[in-house]
């Protein structure tokens, strides 16, 4: 190749110009032994990407077996199914024992009792709820003075 050209496509190269045709040209020159001297610091440039395509990590890696994590896992996921079902059935067999004592009286007089206190209860409850009723109108009648309809 002629220098001019070597140092026109240079230029380009550096503008960003270039094709991969005229960057392999270059490439093909600078890796060759006869570069114009006033060319030679461009050699490294050049130079780099040839040395950089050949591989230099050649150690073997080591990559660990995760097959055990797996094993682990499905253990602990089999202890804790397991604990579930136990927890359930301990505490559901308990309830059940405090169920079947409910509701069941012998003497009439204290089930009345005991059935006066639940319905009264209620009623407080039922109160307090028709008391924040009377909130709700106050406020309908408030929203409709102001926007009329």
């Amino acid at each position: 190749m002629e220098l001019d050209t070597i140092k026109i496509q240079i230029e380009k190269y550096f503008r960003s110009e270039t094709s991969i045709a005229e960057e392999n040209e270059l490439r093909d020159y600078f890796s060759s032994s006869d570069v114009a001297p006033s060319l030679e610091q461009y050699k490294p440039i050049f130079g780099y990407f040839d040395l950089e395509k050949e591989p230099k990590f050649d150690q073997e890696i080591l990559l660990k077996s995760r097959n055990r994590n797996w094993l682990w896992l499905s253990v602990m996921a089999s202890v804790v199914v397991l604990l579930g079902i136990g927890a359930f059935g301990y505490f559901n067999y308990y309830n059940l024992e405090q169920d079947q004592n409910l509701g069941t009286y012998d003497d009439p007089e204290v089930a009345f009792k005991e059935t006066q206190k639940a319905l009264t209860r209620l009623s407080t409850n039922l109160n307090t709820g028709f008391e924040s009723m009377q909130y709700i109108k106050e406020y309908e009648n408030s929203k409709n003075l102001i926007f009329k309809q």
